[in-house]
């Protein structure tokens, strides 16, 4: 499909944990464009804000994409001041997802706002699937990977809600193993999980958290190693190979 820019429709917007929000945008263009693990750009309306923010996309249905934002700044916190009816400028999916692998087990691994994209990735999976996610302190959309069927597994820094410490630590703690991995995540956790695998002799998929300028390729503003290679994350990634990537 090619990349377009548009307004949609809002049909939600709530906060879901503290600075968290869920948003759902109704577009059948839109909607079909979409797969899993990829991202959309969002245009803010303040003409102080040049750049659109790339956020990945959570669920994916007929009509409509959710999407699960973090209140960080200017940008995000406009976004959080929008009502059901009104209209935002988005950009059609853009980047390469999850490719799911015929194996029996699969583990998804998420780190904190990287949890959303690995929801579509649940359902989508049509056998055993485990998340093994990590919180600094409040979980997010474990019912709905539950719902996704998923086994779920939670760390937190704080101890407050079920293990304290890393998904590192987690799944060795729980002695979990699986078949491939995904992982979407902060780099320093995506680090972690590439050498757990490389140690176990597992295969990973990572999805790469960057700041973006155009979404599109041009500006050359989000870019990773892979296969020694520089990689333009927006329009190859966000999602590559672990064993390809160089995460310095």
């Amino acid at each position: 499909m090619a990349k377009l820019i548009k307004e949609v429709l809002i049909k939600e917007n709530i906060k879901i944990a503290t600075d968290i929000y869920k948003m759902a945008l109704e577009d059948v263009q839109i909607a079909k464009s979409a797969d899993i693990g990829m991202f959309i750009n969002i245009y803010p309306k303040d003409s102080k804000l040049l750049l659109p923010r790339p956020i990945s996309i959570s669920e994916i249905s007929d009509k409509t994409i959710t999407i699960i934002y973090q209140v960080v700044g200017d940008g995000t916190n406009e976004l959080s001041m929008y009502k059901v009816g009104d209209k935002i400028r988005i950009s059609s999916a853009l980047g390469h997802g999850y490719k799911i692998q015929n194996v029996d087990t699969h583990i998804l691994v998420g780190g904190g706002i990287g949890v959303p994209p690995l929801v579509e990735l649940a359902k989508r999976i049509p056998n055993k699937k485990i998340a093994v996610l990590g919180f600094r302190n409040e979980p997010i959309l474990i019912d709905r990977l539950k719902e996704a069927g998923a086994e779920v597994y939670i760390a937190t820094e704080s101890g407050r809600v079920g293990f304290k410490g890393n998904v590192i630590e987690l799944l060795k703690d729980k002695g979990i193993y699986g078949d491939y991995y995904y992982a979407c995540g902060s780099k320093g956790m995506l680090k972690a999980i590439k050498k757990y695998c490389a140690e176990i002799g597992k295969e990973i998929q990572l999805s790469l958290e960057e700041r973006m300028g155009c979404g599109y390729g041009a500006c050359v503003g989000c870019v990773a190693k892979v296969d020694g290679k520089n990689a333009k994350i927006c329009v190859e990634g966000p999602v590559f190979i672990g064993d390809k990537v160089t995460l310095s």
